[in-house]
């Protein structure tokens, strides 16, 4: 039976991204370091991204991928990306939450919905029985947690402390109670996957 994960990786201090995210730089200023584990090490916005994820890294994002049937992610999220250059990077289909659907571009891969209830439902039938994967940002992955949507929370912790950008839990206040339900660790993340009990 599919379930809906969400996933993100957030600094030690509690921020998925540093300080001035936007288009061009999605992960704020230093915010590069949250995905040294994407990358398999360093890399910065002022060079060209090389290199993939090595051992535990490349375990937790294979899983991840093949668990995938669609992804969901906010226009904050696309936006930041710079619509991952016009084509949807992750072989699924892409939903991406907002508040101006009429600007779905026709070309891509990308399916532009009003709300997150829409965009879970639309998720889910495309997931074809897999997983449906929230990608962020963190206002989306709020939202799903507040609606009793996510079966499993994963973050990945990078080992760094930006001081500033965004926080996952702001505004949250809410209680959730989580089952420890996995963990990964390399040089470059610890991934933490929670069951959401309910």
């Amino acid at each position: 039976m599919e379930k809906v994960v969400a996933s993100i990786t957030i600094s030690l201090d509690g921020f998925i991204t540093g300080p001035n995210d936007g288009p061009g730089r999605g992960l704020g200023d230093g915010g590069e370091r949250l995905h040294y584990w994407v990358f398999g090490g360093p890399w910065s916005y002022d060079e060209e991204r090389r290199g993939e994820a090595t051992g535990a890294d490349k375990e937790y994002l294979d899983k991840g991928l093949a668990r995938a049937g669609s992804v969901v992610v906010g226009r904050g999220m696309y936006e930041s990306a710079e619509a991952w250059g016009g084509q949807n990077p992750f072989g699924v289909p892409l939903i991406v939450v907002t508040h101006r659907p009429e600007d779905a571009p026709s070309e891509g891969g990308f399916t532009f919905v009003n709300g997150l209830e829409e965009a879970i439902s639309r998720a889910r039938q495309a997931a074809d029985a897999k997983d449906i994967s929230i990608g962020g940002g963190a206002d989306v992955i709020r939202q799903a947690l507040r609606a009793g949507q996510v079966d499993e929370l994963s973050i990945s912790i990078a080992p760094v402390i930006l001081g500033g950008g965004k926080r996952l839990f702001d505004g949250f206040e809410q209680t959730l109670n989580l089952e420890h339900a996995g963990l990964l660790q390399s040089p470059f993340a610890t991934h933490i996957t929670y069951r959401v009990v309910r």
